[in-house]
C-alpha cells in the first residue's frame, strides 16, 4: 500500500486482542492519530508518511502486544493512556505502568494502574508514609488507597486497616441517626465498602472486621489516639476543617501509613479555605516524606462520558 507504515502482528490471536473486539482499539487509535488504519490479516497499516506519527503508531501498538502477551487484553481506555503518556513525554512510561501494580493476598486479581497518574500514586504510596490524593470523581483515588491498604494488611505488614472520614458534611451529627456507631458511620463509609468488596470477598471482609483487623470510625473519634502499626485512610478530606486534619496528620504512630484523599471541587464547607486538605496541601508540599497526587479530567478512568463531564464543569 502506498504512502503507508505497516506493523506485522505474531499471530492471528494476538491481532484479534490487540485491535480488540470490533476492532474497538483501532477506532480509537484512528481518531486519536487522525489518520485511517487498514488491517489486512495480521498486518495492520497507517496511511501517513510523516516520521513522528508512524514511530508513535508503531510504539502504541508495541504497547498493546506487550500488554496482550502478558495476558492483559488492552482496551479503549488502554490504548487513550498508551497513546498519551508516549505522545506527551510524560514523566512515567507505559513499561513503568506495565511493572506497576498492586497484589492482594486471596484477592480476586492483581491491581494494575490505568494511567500514568495512577502509576504515581501507586508508586507514591509504595514508597512515602503519608500520601495525598486530590482529585475528581472516577480517576480511582479511592479504590487505589483501599487496594493498597489491603494488600499491606493481609500481607501482614501492617495489624489493622483503619477508615475514616468526616460526616454529615463535616458536622459529625451522628447523635441524631438511628443504630449503633457502625449503624450510623457505614453509609458514609459505603464507597470504601464498594471498593473492598471488589478487591476481595466479602467472607474476608466479614473476618476481617471481627477480628478487628478491619476499623470504622468518624474522623472525630480519632482525637487522642495514636494508631501504630496501622495503615489508615481519610477519605472525603476536602470536608475536614484545618483543626481536623491537623489533629487526624498527628495521630501517625510507629510503622503505620496514611492516606488522604479528597476532590478539593466538591467542598460542603461553607467557606473553600477553610477545607483542612486545601491548607494541609498548602503547607506540607515541601516535605520528601509526603507524597502528594494531583489527579485531572483527563485520569477519569469511570467512563468515557464521566471525563467528559468533568472536563466541562471544570471548563464552565
Amino acid at each position: 500500500m502506498g504512502n503507508s507504515t505497516a506493523v506485522v502482528l505474531e499471530t492471528n490471536a494476538l491481532t484479534s486482542e490487540v485491535c480488540g473486539a470490533n476492532d474497538a482499539n483501532l477506532k480509537v487509535l484512528e481518531e486519536l492519530l487522525g489518520i485511517r488504519i487498514l488491517s489486512r490479516g495480521n498486518e495492520l497499516y497507517l496511511e501517513s508518511e510523516d516520521p513522528n506519527t508512524q514511530k508513535l503508531f508503531h510504539d502504541v501498538l508495541g504497547e498493546l502486544q506487550a500488554l496482550a502477551r502478558g495476558g492483559r487484553a488492552p482496551g479503549p481506555e488502554q490504548v487513550r493512556t498508551i497513546f498519551e503518556s508516549l505522545s506527551e513525554s510524560a514523566d512515567v512510561s507505559p513499561s513503568a505502568m506495565r511493572e506497576t501494580k498492586i497484589e492482594i493476598p486471596g484477592g480476586f486479581g492483581v491491581v494494575h494502574p490505568r494511567g500514568a497518574t495512577q502509576t504515581s500514586f501507586i508508586r507514591g504510596m509504595d514508597t512515602h508514609e503519608m500520601s495525598f490524593c486530590i482529585g475528581p470523581a472516577g480517576t480511582g483515588k479511592t479504590f487505589l488507597a483501599v487496594a493498597h491498604a489491603l494488600a499491606d494488611v493481609l500481607a501482614r505488614r501492617r495489624r489493622k486497616l483503619v477508615l475514616t472520614r468526616p460526616v454529615v458534611e463535616a458536622g459529625e451529627n451522628l447523635g441524631f441517626l438511628p443504630g449503633d456507631l457502625t449503624q450510623k458511620i457505614n453509609p458514609y463509609l459505603r464507597p470504601l465498602y464498594d471498593a473492598m468488596e471488589a478487591l476481595i470477598p466479602v467472607e474476608t471482609i466479614t473476618r476481617m472486621e471481627s477480628n478487628r483487623i478491619i476499623e470504622i470510625a468518624p474522623l472525630a473519634y480519632m482525637r487522642g489516639r495514636s494508631l501504630r502499626d496501622c495503615y489508615i485512610i481519610l477519605d472525603e478530606a476536602q470536608n475536614t476543617t484545618r483543626e481536623q486534619m491537623k489533629m487526624f496528620l498527628t495521630r501517625l504512630g510507629e510503622n503505620s501509613k496514611a492516606i488522604v484523599t479528597g476532590d478539593v471541587t466538591q467542598i460542603d464547607l461553607g467557606r473553600k479555605e477553610d477545607s483542612g486538605l486545601v491548607h494541609a496541601i498548602s503547607i506540607l508540599s515541601n516535605l520528601e516524606e509526603i507524597y502528594i497526587c494531583r489527579f485531572g479530567s483527563r485520569d477519569v478512568v469511570r467512563n468515557p462520558l464521566v471525563r467528559k463531564i468533568v472536563a466541562a464543569y471544570e471548563a464552565s
